[in-house]
């Protein structure tokens, strides 16, 4: 059903996936502003209109929640600075990820809500895209058994601190629900991948990385570097997927937090055998045992998702893996034709 009337904010609609959420509202006939330091690396963005601006300043923030003409239905709170395990686990950059994502957010839910109160109107919805990152590391200690059910992240542990703030910024969107009825839905994602993501420069993800360094590999070469041992487990959700699920959120009635995953926990090796069968070629690993790696094990859990909202996972690891290196590859053929 087409949503001919409705206006969303997208912000952080210059990444991954605010880009698809973007794409995803303007085929249900929404009208979209999307809000980011930079516009879509890998498409044209489709937002009907688009502030290129820093959301830690309030003034940005302001222009991005105002319309003399109307009032947004919805926001989509994907802004963040945020990366893979070579960002987050280093600690090089933890001061700047706890201050600009908690800034930005504080921001966001200040100013929303004097224009509520300015207004007298209290309409729009606003998601945020939390973490699994926020589950206690004493959880995720075993590999074969990882416990992230919603109700298990306290007593809170995040082994980083960029899950230290998405449990700080989940708090802070339920208590402006509590104090001023603002109505917020909170998701804590875990590990998307897919096409259009970040695959080099030192803030990609897993799926990514393992896809970009197996199509690099030339002819004779079968050698890729695997971060730790490659026993570390995780669960990987492909975007179509993940954007069903938050749409789904925000059409209902159930605020969260709620695990949004896939419940097809795999082992680092065998996502690098995963993206090895996908391209057809003989893959070798070489653990470099002192890199950064995060808990060793993480797993969605499905249930409450499945209760509330209806939704379970549908692309397996193997059919994303094959999209995802297909447009690597791709991506990968047009920078070595440019040069």
């Amino acid at each position: 059903m087409l949503n001919n009337n409705k206006k969303a904010l997208v912000l952080g609609a210059g990444g991954f996936i605010g880009s698809h959420m973007v794409k995803r509202l303007k085929k249900e006939g929404y009208w979209v502003r999307g809000v980011d330091l930079k516009y879509p690396e890998f498409s044209e963005t489709e937002a009907d209109d688009f502030i290129k601006g820093d959301l830690n300043e309030v003034d940005v923030v302001i222009s991005s929640l105002t319309n003399e003409n109307y009032f947004f239905d919805e926001i989509y709170q994907f802004a963040a600075d945020m990366g893979g395990a070579g960002f987050i686990f280093t600690g090089d950059n933890d001061a700047n990820i706890m201050h600009n994502s908690c800034m930005i957010n504080l921001n966001i839910l200040k100013q929303l809500n004097n224009i509520n109160q300015k207004n007298n109107i209290n309409k729009t919805k606003i998601f945020y895209s939390s973490s699994a990152c926020i589950y206690p590391e004493y959880n995720q200690l075993d590999p074969d058994n990882p416990d992230c059910r919603e109700e298990s992240a306290y007593p809170a542990a995040p082994d980083s601190e960029y899950g230290w703030e998405k449990l700080f910024s989940e708090h802070l969107y339920f208590t402006y629900h509590r104090n001023f009825n603002i109505p917020v839905r909170v998701a804590r994602y875990h590990n998307i991948y897919g096409p259009e993501g970040t695959w080099d420069g030192g803030r990609e993800k897993a799926p990514a990385a393992i896809c970009r360094k197996v199509a690099q590999l030339k002819d004779n070469e079968t050698v890729i570097e695997v971060w730790g041992d490659g026993k570390q487990t995780r669960s990987f959700l492909f975007i179509d997927d993940c954007i069903e699920a938050t749409r789904r959120l925000m059409d209902s009635d159930f605020i969260g937090p709620i695990n949004i995953g896939s419940e097809e926990m795999v082992t680092i090796n065998e996502l690098v055998d995963t993206a090895a069968k996908v391209a057809n070629k003989k893959v070798t690993r070489n653990h470099k045992l002192d890199a950064p790696l995060g808990v060793r094990g993480r797993n969605s859990n499905n249930d409450l998702i499945r209760e509330k909202l209806k939704w379970d996972f549908e692309i397996s690891l193997e059919r994303g893996i094959g999209e995802t290196y297909k447009w690597i590859n791709s991506e990968l053929m047009k920078k070595h034709n440019t040069l």
